[in-house]
């Protein structure tokens, strides 16, 4: 049985991805910021819970002395908070990658996933994005784990444990503890209006895309780079679907209308910009070259929404 420790373990991703591995039989240590989550089952299923700060380097010394065999390192200021100031930003998201590799490969640690963010490869053209893609970060979010790569692939050559990036897309999906941060995240947000305000208010023109991935698939996506024997750096983690804002929304339209019998508004800024969003595709064959078989499509994502704001 793996050990294995998730930071940001109570967090949105990692409340989820931690519940997803107990279930399946690793011994899973959550580390959790603040404090133990209230959720007396979730907290059951865990081999244990702790509570303490990535960022002070004795706490961590000590708990590599329980020797996992794998970390996953989830912990980052999100986009806006990542435009704070360089000192602070770079605390919470860069310097903690470097402390965890150097700390936890000289304790025996196998394998080392961190949470990167497709957002390294900057604006993306009509083109199938590799992990091979040169990156082109745009923004403090995207530079900050674009660093947190590149300690990952020193520590892959000159420590002996396996570190692997894994490049996000936009992930979805109703959490796991109602505190987490999540009504942010489009399809959340827009599920909730829908669902609240009986109409769909867009920010946009509806024509941006993005590549949707919902949170039981990211689980099954690490769990297959957990698993797989097969050496490498960089995964996209990405359901290999591009859709605009404005599908997205008609969607939820669609089955807002067959739950509920109502038609929704659906309105959105004027587009200034008439050149027409060229469709990416966020490639995820190397994933699944290793196992990694996406369960979830966008409907059941969506009726999974409007069931956890229908029970709330």
């Amino acid at each position: 049985m793996k050990k294995i420790l998730v930071t940001g373990g109570s967090g949105y991703i990692g409340a989820r991805l931690c519940l997803h591995l107990a279930n399946k039989g690793y011994a899973v240590t959550p580390l959790c910021h603040s404090k133990i989550p209230e959720d007396e089952n979730w907290v059951s299923k865990m081999d244990s819970v702790i509570v303490g700060d990535v960022r002070d380097e004795k706490f961590l010394s000590e708990l590599a002395e329980n020797k996992y065999d794998v970390l996953i390192h989830l912990v980052s200021l999100d986009h806006n908070q990542s435009n704070g100031t360089p000192s602070n930003v770079s605390s919470v998201n860069i310097t903690p990658v470097w402390s965890l590799l150097d700390i936890f490969s000289k304790k025996g640690l196998q394998k080392f996933l961190y949470f990167s963010t497709a957002q390294v490869y900057g604006t993306l053209q009509e083109e199938a994005v590799t992990e091979v893609r040169k990156t082109n970060t745009q923004n403090a979010y995207g530079l900050t784990h674009h660093i947190g790569e590149i300690i990952c692939e020193y520590y892959n050559r000159v420590s002996s444990a396996e570190c692997c990036v894994v490049r996000l897309s936009n992930s979805y999906g109703a959490p796991i503890f109602n505190e987490n941060n999540c009504w942010w995240l489009v399809i959340n947000d827009l599920c909730k209006m829908a669902f609240t305000q009986k109409e769909i208010v867009l920010q946009s023109d509806g024509t941006p895309l993005r590549d949707f991935i919902h949170g039981w698939d990211v689980c099954r996506g690490v769990e297959a780079i957990i698993e797989t024997s097969e050496p490498h750096l960089t995964y996209n983690l990405s359901s290999g679907s591009t859709l605009s804002i404005m599908e997205i929304a008609l969607k939820i339209k669609e089955i807002y209308a067959n739950r509920y019998g109502e038609k929704l508004l659906i309105s959105s800024a004027i587009n200034t910009n008439k050149n027409r969003q060229q469709r990416y595709l966020l490639d995820n064959s190397l994933l699944l070259s290793i196992g990694f078989e996406p369960k979830w499509t966008l409907e059941s994502g969506i009726n999974d929404l409007f069931d956890f704001l229908e029970k709330k």
